[in-house]
């Protein structure tokens, strides 16, 4: 039987009776998937703590964030959850030999999950008023590829060509063990910082975020970065993520045992720029937001007609700062 790749977002279908993953229809003894991994939730005391939805004024506690599978993608994702849980574990060094593939594979899962919660919240509260669920066309197409190459986990998926993503894992020190964790689903945005390290990604970019601040990322290297500099990241990137002027575009052949996955490089009709103009007050008032647990205000990272302030580079000659020549608490 030739394979087939199952889409939700086509008739929005979001309920507990269903795999989200494959359509598979479930038994009614079974157990829906937590989308934090238990080790997660253990660790850091997040069970009972309150994770904030998109839907304005809802939250869901950490536990009750759950996703309804078939058995045969838990048994995928458990041994996923346990490549995972090893290496960010053990830290920067191991987390940065794990396949990019099965990174993005881990990332994906959180962020879809909590989609999952998203729309089932939003769904139910509009069919309470006698009103369906709609998303953009662009969106549902956004959602629905990082849906199937998700299911990469129980479908043989080969990706080809350029990478559908843009992972980086700096070295971060942190005072304090913490789960940091941010998604952003309209751009695919996704960051975290726990133990040592720190992980940006745009998942579904064709590599051009990346590969626009290659530079600047083997300069850093495998320096350990302060907090500050690592959110800085986080704010460069997702800025530029929302900047691009071209979408991501597969070629997608299925055969009898294999889903092929071509990216094509991003590129714009009329040779326009890739990314759209950067403008310093947008790019401050993202880094406002990443910078709150610093109390950092605008008026203190932009001084007209100065760029905005960096952690990372030195204002003379563009070295990467030194973590400890950085008077802010970490």
């Amino acid at each position: 039987m030739a394979i087939q790749l199952y889409n939700p977002f086509e008739e929005m279908h979001f309920d507990m009776h269903t795999c989200f993953l494959t359509g598979q229809t479930l038994l009614t003894a079974t157990e829906p998937v937590s989308v934090f991994p238990e080790w997660v939730l253990n660790r850091y005391n997040l069970s009972d703590k309150t994770f904030k939805m998109l839907d304005e004024g809802a939250s869901v506690q950490y536990k009750n964030l759950k996703v309804p599978y078939a058995s045969n993608v838990t048994e995928q994702m458990a041994i996923l959850d346990t490549e995972i849980e090893k290496a960010f574990t053990a830290g920067y060094e191991e987390v940065i030999k794990i396949p990019e593939e099965r990174l993005f594979q881990w990332m994906a899962k959180l962020m879809i999950g909590v989609l999952f919660e998203d729309l089932r919240i939003s769904q139910q509260k509009l069919a309470r008023l006698g009103e369906p669920l709609r998303l953009s066309p662009f969106l549902k197409a956004r959602f629905q590829k990082l849906h199937w190459m998700l299911q990469s986990l129980v479908v043989p998926m080969e990706f080809t060509g350029l990478k559908p993503w843009s992972i980086r894992v700096f070295k971060v020190k942190y005072s304090n063990d913490l789960f940091n964790y941010r998604d952003e689903t309209n751009n695919l945005n996704f960051s975290l910082s726990m133990n040592d390290f720190g992980i940006v990604a745009c998942m579904q970019d064709n590599g051009a975020v990346g590969k626009k601040f290659d530079e600047l990322t083997d300069r850093i290297g495998s320096k350990t970065l302060h907090p500050i500099q690592f959110e800085e990241l986080c704010g460069r990137f997702i800025y530029a993520n929302y900047l691009l002027t071209s979408y991501a575009t597969y070629n997608v052949s299925l055969t009898g045992d294999k889903v092929l996955v071509e990216s094509n490089p991003l590129v714009t009709k009329d040779g326009s720029p890739l990314f759209d103009y950067w403008d310093d007050n947008m790019y401050g008032q993202v880094l406002a937001n990443y910078w709150k647990p610093w109390g950092l205000t605008m008026k203190e990272i932009i001084q007209f007609p100065n760029p905005p302030i960096s952690f990372i580079e030195n204002d003379f000659n563009d070295e990467i700062t030194d973590m400890e020549k950085i008077n802010q608490p970490y």
